[in-house]
């Protein structure tokens, strides 16, 4: 997280040295907003600029202060700053803020006093009252500042928004390093780290401690002397996919069913360009409902342009038209993929402005997605539905064709499938020959280990730093998890 460091260590520089900067005339900044998605570290970067700054903390959860009596959590906020002011310089940790920090006006309040509003009105006081001179920083935590009410984010309460995203591929290996210590393993640390962070797109740091901590438990549970590489690999899948369901027994037709639907996804992404590589194709039953899966490798990516969301709805439908291809009928197995393909599809009509017929305009307002009224009139609206099947009529077209034409691939991969259960990547190398595009993930999965990297395995305190410059945040989207 180098840019959130970088702006929280001004804050531990004030508390400790407040002088060095009020001489320039500077005010401490009243307090930052720790925004980001789930498990990506929000707390823990606040317990960690109380230590460093050294001094008083004062912790506290935003459901703490909402109960049932009235004036109860005005006056809880009162006591909170009042026992900061007494400590000051000190730190107050707001946790999950937008439990009283929702925007007001909205929501179903019937009765005549609402205790939510009074409790903000008191935090909205409290930040910024008369009295503007102590040295008592707020930092707040939330995973979902879009709710928050404007009077709250604005300068002068909080100064700062701190964006804390899902890692990239470096990131998450410098987070498995931290968490492979306690681990007893004889694999080589620093390459097992860039390994596992090569196949673990879009996890953040909780799913990260959490897939090191599977891993031991598999290997405990097999009577294993130290934790090897295909435990963390098996402690991914049941992340990613579940447990597996040894007794879920499928009858010989579903079993061949499922085959051919795994084998259209593998290799309708093999000979599609812009398609994920394939990581592993099963067809073992796992998780709640899925009967088989196809494994893929997502990049670290913020753009996607039309022809790779093409790609991809096409890699999605994979399945559905293999069955369609060999069976002549089609099952039930098919619908996830049917709502991924639907919501792709959606996204490039009405939110990305992709369509030719609809033009370069955007009804994706994520503020406002729960608003009972469309932005868009009747006829816009049948206008997106008929681009959308439009758009997924012309990505199955492009499937069936390209699955016609490999049926033999399919069928051979299908038949694998049944007699091996479980294909990976060099299986499907044997098979089908060198996938005809370059993919980066032999780099990926072998990158090579620096001296710095086997200084810290062997026990040094600090993580390795290298003089790359930080990644630029983007304002799109996060890149998706790995696909199932």
């Amino acid at each position: 997280m180098d840019e959130a460091k970088v702006e929280i260590m001004e804050f531990v520089k004030f508390l400790k040295n407040p002088a060095a900067y009020e001489k320039l005339g500077a005010k401490i900044p009243k307090g930052a907003i720790l925004s980001g998605p789930p498990g990506t570290g929000k707390t823990l970067l606040a317990k960690a600029t109380a230590g460093e700054a050294g001094v008083p903390f004062l912790s506290v959860s935003g459901s703490e202060f909402v109960e049932m009596f009235v004036g109860v959590g005005a006056s809880r906020v009162r006591d909170l700053f009042a026992s900061a002011k007494k400590h000051a310089p000190c730190i107050i940790f707001v946790d999950e803020i937008d439990a009283i920090g929702k925007a007001r006006g909205k929501g179903g309040q019937f009765g005549g006093n609402d205790e939510r509003e009074s409790t903000l009105n008191q935090l909205l006081v409290e930040m910024d009252g008369f009295g503007s001179n102590e040295h008592v920083v707020v930092l707040a935590g939330t995973n979902r500042p879009d709710v928050l009410d404007d009077a709250l984010m604005r300068p002068g309460r909080f100064d700062r928004h701190i964006a804390i995203d899902r890692p990239d591929i470096k990131g998450r290996g410098d987070i498995f390093k931290v968490h492979l210590r306690p681990i007893k393993t004889e694999e080589d640390i620093p390459k097992l780290a860039q390994k596992l962070a090569a196949l673990t797109p879009g996890f953040s740091g909780a799913d990260i401690h959490n897939v090191c901590n599977e891993a031991a438990l598999i290997a405990a549970r097999h009577n294993k002397e130290t934790v090897v590489e295909a435990d963390f690999e098996a402690a991914i899948e049941r992340v990613i996919v579940g447990l597996e369901k040894k007794s879920k027994v499928l009858s010989p037709e579903e079993k061949k069913t499922v085959a051919y639907h795994e084998a259209g996804h593998a290799v309708a992404g093999w000979y599609l360009e812009h398609a994920d590589p394939l990581l592993k194709v099963s067809i073992i039953p796992r998780g709640v409902g899925a009967l088989g899966y196809a494994q893929y490798l997502p990049k670290d990516q913020y753009l996607y342009s039309t022809q790779q969301l093409m790609d991809r709805m096409c890699m999605t439908l994979g399945g559905r038209v293999s069955e369609h291809i060999f069976f002549g009928t089609i099952t039930t197995g098919a619908q996830d993929d049917l709502q991924k393909v639907t919501k792709m599809a959606y996204a490039q009509v009405a939110t990305y402005g992709m369509d030719n017929e609809l033009g370069p305009l955007s009804y994706g307002n994520p503020e406002k997605e729960n608003q009972f009224t469309k932005p868009y009139s009747e006829q816009t609206g049948q206008l997106i539905d008929n681009q959308v099947r439009s758009l997924i009529g012309q990505a199955f077209r492009k499937t069936t064709s390209l699955l016609t034409e490999k049926r033999a691939d399919v069928e051979k991969v299908a038949k694998l499938l049944m007699e091996k259960e479980v294909l990976n990547r060099s299986d499907l190398e044997r098979l089908l020959g060198k996938r005809p595009f370059q993919d980066k993930l032999h780099e990926l999965l072998g990158t090579e280990v620096t001296a710095q990297d086997e200084q810290y395995a062997k026990g040094s305190t600090s993580a390795p730093t290298t003089d790359s410059p930080p990644t630029a945040p983007s304002s799109s989207t996060t890149p998706p998890p790995p696909t199932v």
